[in-house]
């Protein structure tokens, strides 16, 4: 039995793996109640001066279990469209604990829908001219204030595609034409009591900050009837040895500190939102894969192991470039090797490649940010051992082209505070991939 903590996967040994992999099959998602709890504990105790309330981004992952568990905890939901909220509340959590940030413009159903969750709580973050002009009537004429995304000019992610700030993204209504919007709303009688800016995901923490004290300039300059700011999420997660994640508490202390000063200059009282994703499932869960056959391109080429889940179950690589860690794991359950203990394996001779299966030469867990194949080290699986994939709970399962290749959803798994097992995505089926299509007379 080999019931030793893997380093990276919280409190799961190699045993849970195979027991996890011959119970469910593979491949499957993992996530794990007590890191997502303690993950939520962590960003609830930011310090802050006059209130904060964190907002999920259920963009991250949107399984209903997760989503009520998370909000169980305490937090309200961040949704990026109206199907998000609708799934929210689903999963049985009210309106009136989501914001809706959005690039939609709904009509018809969608915008009848859309009133009735702003008329039900919902906090509706407008994000552009169009979008208030859209609903500037309906807000006028039942005393609702709403909430601005605004446009910074300046961002930083993980990768360009991450950074939602700068002059590459169009996400909110730009800092250049807040006076011409502020006019128009001040003209028929819509006031702003949030603003909300967020600048990318897992980008430089110092850029974090910057934000804040842009932010807070601006509500000053701007927004006297504001008593809310959202600082957004982004926070930085270390999923690879080496890698630094961003420090809750000191970002928490340095915009307590900006608030406080706010306040000291204005008498405003200003509560805090952010909007945490990434942070709260990202090592949260892991993906089992088996290891199903190797190749080799030549004597100046690669060893490739190819795995029975890769880019439909993980785009990140292929999307941003991103880096997980793998862990090796024979079918009798031995840890044959883990990416944070890899001191006795050669670079040259156990170099390998991740690949899955689709016929796609992207479909790699083991690319750069240029879209390369980076070889990387590990223990040589025999074939049907298991490969975990690391740090895969947020961005995986809701973000990947699972029907590609006509290959089906993989199912997920909750393990318990208590080691139990809770299947939370049954596994797709190809009647269910195909069950929309029609077939006409030819």
């Amino acid at each position: 039995m080999n019931q030793t903590p893997i380093k990276g996967l919280g409190k799961v040994n190699a045993d849970d793996i195979v027991s996890i992999a011959e119970r469910f099959g593979t491949p499957i998602y993992v996530y794990d109640e007590s890191a997502i709890l303690d993950r939520c504990s962590e960003v609830l105790s930011m310090p802050n001066a006059f209130g904060l309330m964190p907002r999920y981004a259920m963009k991250a992952n949107s399984n209903s279990s997760l989503l009520r568990l998370i909000a169980d905890s305490g937090f309200n939901i961040d949704a990026s469209s109206l199907n998000e909220v609708r799934r929210m509340r689903l999963a049985g959590i009210p309106y009136n604990k989501a914001m809706l940030t959005t690039q939609e413009i709904p009509i018809g159903k969608d915008r009848r829908d859309l009133e009735t969750m702003i008329l039900n709580g919902m906090n509706y973050n407008v994000c552009s001219f169009a979008q208030l002009q859209h609903i500037t009537q309906f807000a006028y004429e039942n005393e609702i204030p709403l909430s601005m995304r605004v446009h910074p000019g300046v961002g930083s992610g993980e990768s360009q595609t991450r950074n939602t700030g700068d002059k590459y993204s169009c996400f909110g209504i730009h800092l250049s034409d807040i006076e011409e919007v502020l006019r128009y709303a001040k003209h028929i009688g819509i006031k702003f009591n949030q603003i909300h800016v967020h600048i990318g995901s897992g980008g430089d923490p110092e850029k974090w900050k910057e934000n804040v004290d842009r932010e807070i300039g601006f509500v000053e300059k701007y927004f006297p009837d504001v008593r809310t700011v959202n600082f957004g999420g982004g926070f930085k997660v270390a999923r690879m040895p080496g890698e630094k994640s961003a420090d809750i508490k000191e970002l928490g202390e340095y915009a307590k500190k900006r608030i406080e000063e706010f306040y000291e200059r204005t008498d405003r009282k200003l509560s805090i939102e952010v909007e945490p994703g990434t942070y709260i499932m990202a090592n949260s869960g892991f993906i089992i894969t088996t290891a199903i056959d190797r190749k080799k391109t030549g004597e100046d080429g690669f060893e490739f192991m190819v795995l029975n889940g890769g880019m439909e179950i993980n785009s990140r690589p292929l999307y941003y470039g991103s880096k997980h860690p793998f862990y090796v794991i024979s079918k009798g359950g031995n840890l044959l090797s883990s990416e944070f203990e890899l001191s006795g394996f050669d670079k040259e001779k156990d170099s390998r490649i991740l690949v899955g299966r689709c016929c796609e030469s992207g479909d790699s867990q083991s690319l750069d940010e240029t879209g390369h194949i980076v070889p990387r080290v590990m223990a040589l699986p025999k074939l049907m051992d298991y490969v975990v994939i690391g740090g895969c709970g947020a961005y995986c399962s809701s973000m990947t082209p699972f029907n590609y290749n006509s290959h089906t959803q993989a199912p997920e798994v909750l393990l318990r505070k208590d080691k139990s097992l809770h299947l939370i995505r049954k596994p797709q089926s190809l009647r269910q991939v195909v069950q929309n299509e029609i077939n006409i007379s030819l």
